[in-house]
């Protein structure tokens, strides 16, 4: 398939990506507002060198390539408790899921972009740049449209992930999300980045959410406040909305943002 080609089936596909998110939207809520894509990078390094090309990429290379493309707020993440460390992050944000469909082919003609991503992109098979990598492709709940930037400063992320074992339950998960857990999460002291439909992966259906916190001790303490929150309580255990009926396993990872981060 040659360039042209591979760009139209890109662009086809983002259409469709687009599309779902549409219904995924209209099934959600009837009021319908303007949502962002966002793309979810994974990394899996080695300790040695990986760590540190993998930061001089994206402090000098990606994300400096990515804000002259209008994208704005690039998160970037290590991972500090989960599996499979060290494992890094980017979560790139964009209005267009063409735009993040077609991202590597626009890189790939960026010069100033190519000869700051030169170590990375040409790192030989006997010294990869990484181990492996992994794109993911979101959409942002109908509820919560627009990544929520924390204010600079001390601070770290949760991501969660939950899958669910049928799209009704997923959806049900989401109007959950939307008509009510949201609302609780922000009085009791959980602070969110991000909502959104995993419209890619292995998993699916699945939703991912980020949270912001200082600390793990904050973490902890505000998670305690929802768990004890009587309108948490009522509406996990009302029928339709617990657990066991719309959830299969829920993923759980603590990120800590790079220098470069913009998130």
């Amino acid at each position: 398939m040659n360039r042209r080609n591979f760009i139209a089936s890109a662009a086809a596909a983002a259409g469709m990506a687009s599309m779902t998110s549409e219904s995924l939207h209209a099934a959600a809520s009837p009021a319908k507002a303007p949502t962002e894509f966002y793309q979810l990078r994974r990394y899996g390094l080695r300790n040695g060198p990986q760590p540190m090309l993998m930061q001089d990429y994206l402090q000098h290379a990606l994300i400096p390539a990515l804000n002259r493309m209008s994208i704005a707020k690039v998160g970037t993440f290590v991972l500090s408790i989960g599996p499979e460390t060290p494992t890094y992050y980017a979560l790139i944000p964009s209005t267009s899921s063409e735009q993040l469909l077609t991202l590597d082919l626009m890189l790939a003609d960026d010069a100033e972009f190519a000869k700051a991503a030169t170590a990375f992109w040409t790192a030989p098979a006997t010294a990869p740049a990484f181990q492996r990598s992994e794109v993911r492709m979101l959409s942002a709940f109908a509820g919560f449209p627009k990544l929520v930037a924390p204010k600079p400063g001390k601070r770290m992320f949760q991501l969660r992930t939950y899958e669910s074992p049928s799209m009704a339950a997923h959806m049900k998960k989401v109007e959950m999300f939307e008509t009510a857990e949201i609302g609780i999460f922000q009085r009791t002291g959980l602070t969110p980045v991000f909502f959104a439909h995993d419209l890619t992966g292995e998993r699916l259906p699945s939703l991912t959410y980020m949270l912001t916190f200082a600390d793990v001790a904050e973490l902890t303490d505000h998670w305690s406040v929802f768990g004890k929150d009587p309108q948490w309580k009522e509406l996990s255990h009302k029928p339709g909305y617990t657990d066991p009926e719309i959830v299969s396993n829920i993923t759980n990872l603590y990120l800590n943002p790079l220098p470069s981060s913009q998130i």
